[in-house]
C-alpha cells in the first residue's frame, strides 16, 4: 500500500531528525545565526531583505552572513531580470542550490525542539499552513521548464523574473528570433479570472517591457472570459499541461 506524503516524512526525516540535523550542522557550522536566515530564506519571496528581516538581523550582521553561505555553495544570488535596466534599491533574491535543505529550514529546523523528542504537531501544523507557499518557487520553476520545452525550436537567450517594490512578474525571457514572453503562475485554489491578466499587462507597461506573448499557468484553470481570449499573444496552461515535462523527459 502506498504511503502518504506525510508518513514518509515522519519516517525517512522526522525521525531521522537526530542524524540529518548533524549532517547538516557539518556544512553550516553548527552557526545559529545561518540558520536564521536560511529559514527567512525558506519561505516567502527569497528577496534578501526579507530574509534578514525575519531572521532580525542588521543589513551588516545579515549581508556578511549571506555572502558566507553563498561562499559555502548552501544559496545562490540572482538579480532581476536583465532585459530590463536595474532598479537601484531592489534586493537580490536568494536560492538553495539544494532542494532539501529549503525544506528542512522551512519545516523542520523552526520547530525543532518538538521534533527532537518525537512530538511533531507543531510540524504539522506548520507543514499544513505554508505548504502551498512553499511549492509555489517550485512550481514557478516547472513552468518555466514547459516554456523552455515549447519554445525549443526558438532557443530561449534570456530566462528571469523581474521584481521591483510594486510588483512581481514570474517569468520574463526573450527568445532567439526576439519575441519577449511575460507571464506569472499561480498555485492557489481559485480560478485565474481577466483581472489577472490585465494587471500582468500593467506591470508590463509600467516597467516599459514590450511584450509579444503573454503566458499564464493556473492550478485550477481560468475563467471563461479569460480563455475566450487565448490567441498568439496569450497563451494560458494548467498544472496538467506540465505532465508534457515527464514524457519528454
Amino acid at each position: 500500500m502506498n504511503k502518504s506524503v506525510q508518513e514518509l516524512i515522519e519516517k525517512h526525516i522526522l525521525k531521522e531528525y537526530k542524524y540529518i540535523h548533524n549532517d547538516i550542522c557539518k556544512i553550516t557550522l553548527s552557526n545559529n545565526i545561518m540558520h536564521s536566515v536560511l529559514s527567512g530564506v525558506a519561505l516567502g519571496d527569497a528577496q534578501e531583505h526579507t530574509a534578514l528581516k525575519r531572521a532580525r538581523l542588521s543589513k551588516t550582521e545579515g549581508t556578511h552572513t549571506v555572502d558566507d553561505l553563498i561562499d559555502f555553495d548552501i544559496l545562490s544570488s540572482k538579480s532581476s531580470t536583465k532585459l530590463l535596466p536595474r532598479v537601484e534599491g531592489i534586493s537580490h533574491k536568494l536560492y538553495f542550490n539544494t532542494p532539501f535543505l529549503r525544506f528542512w529550514f522551512a519545516f523542520v529546523s523552526p520547530v525543532f525542539k518538538g521534533i527532537k523528542t518525537g512530538v511533531y504537531k507543531e510540524f504539522e501544523a506548520n507543514y499544513e499552513n505554508k505548504r502551498a507557499e512553499f511549492i509555489n518557487l517550485t512550481y514557478i520553476q516547472l513552468c518555466k521548464e514547459y516554456i523552455k520545452l515549447m519554445y525549443k525550436n526558438d532557443i530561449i537567450h534570456n530566462m528571469d523574473s523581474y521584481w521591483d517594490k510594486q510588483s512581481e512578474i514570474d517569468i520574463v525571457m526573450k527568445t532567439k528570433s526576439g519575441k519577449i514572453i511575460a507571464g506569472n503562475c499561480k498555485f492557489n485554489n481559485s480560478k485565474i479570472k481577466k483581472n489577472e491578466l490585465n494587471k500582468l499587462k500593467q506591470d508590463c507597461e509600467r516597467i516599459g517591457l514590450k511584450v509579444d506573448t503573454f503566458v499564464l499557468f493556473s492550478k485550477l484553470g481560468f475563467s471563461s472570459e479569460l480563455k475566450s481570449q487565448k490567441s498568439e499573444g496569450l497563451k494560458l496552461f494548467t498544472i496538467k499541461s506540465l505532465r508534457k515535462l515527464k514524457e519528454d523527459s
